[in-house]
């Protein structure tokens, strides 16, 4: 899939505020600083279309993108950031469920994991959460431009023997680096390879 298109639609403080569903929706979310706006700008290839912040936990809204005039990109809050007060951490975690629990159009919700670290409790909790729901979600491992191969080799491996204690298969798993513009066009292929099935299934 080649992005032609990126399109602010509009920001949503809650779930009944998000656009009619009409349309696949593909929402990334990850830990705050886990480098979630510069992959969607990436990804999207418009920069700036996602407000990058110095300040972790800056996103605080549901954020809508027109992707070729043909699906939705959905930028949700992120979630762990210790320095948040525990009311906005609340809030952020009413606005993310409310989400997951109301868009039937969700077709994938891409989980921003940090490829630097080791399996990081929230994360997992989070995919708990996910399982336990029956959302459908990936695994995007961010910034594998900043260590080894083998670490990310050593980390991933991590994350799969964790996850295959409680879970009989793997979610699909992807690798990027927004500065190095590497694992966009394998994300952007998995979904084409989404929207043909939920096409297919109409």
């Amino acid at each position: 899939m080649q992005v032609k298109s990126a399109i602010f639609v509009k920001s949503a403080e809650k779930a009944s505020q998000c656009p009619p569903q009409t349309l696949p929706e593909f929402a990334f979310i990850g830990r705050s600083n886990v480098g979630k706006s510069s992959l969607i700008n990436y990804v999207a290839n418009q920069k700036g279309l996602a407000k990058v912040s110095g300040t972790p936990g800056k996103t605080r809204l549901i954020n809508y993108f027109l992707i070729n005039g043909g699906w939705h990109l959905v930028d949700l809050p992120g979630y762990g950031y210790a320095k948040a007060s525990k009311s906005v951490k609340q809030g952020f975690s009413d606005i993310i469920t409310a989400y997951l629990e109301a868009r039937d159009e969700l077709t994938c919700l891409f989980v921003l994991i940090d490829s630097r670290l080791e399996p990081q409790k929230v994360d997992l909790d989070f995919i708990t959460l996910l399982g336990t729901h029956g959302i459908p979600f990936a695994l995007v491992f961010t910034k594998t431009d900043k260590i080894g191969v083998e670490v990310l080799k050593d980390n991933v491996s991590q994350y799969a023997n964790t996850l295959l204690q409680s879970w009989e298969e793997l979610p699909p798993m992807f690798y990027t680096s927004s500065s190095k513009r590497k694992g966009g066009d394998e994300l952007l292929a998995y979904i084409d390879e989404c929207i043909e099935l939920v096409n297919t299934n109409k």
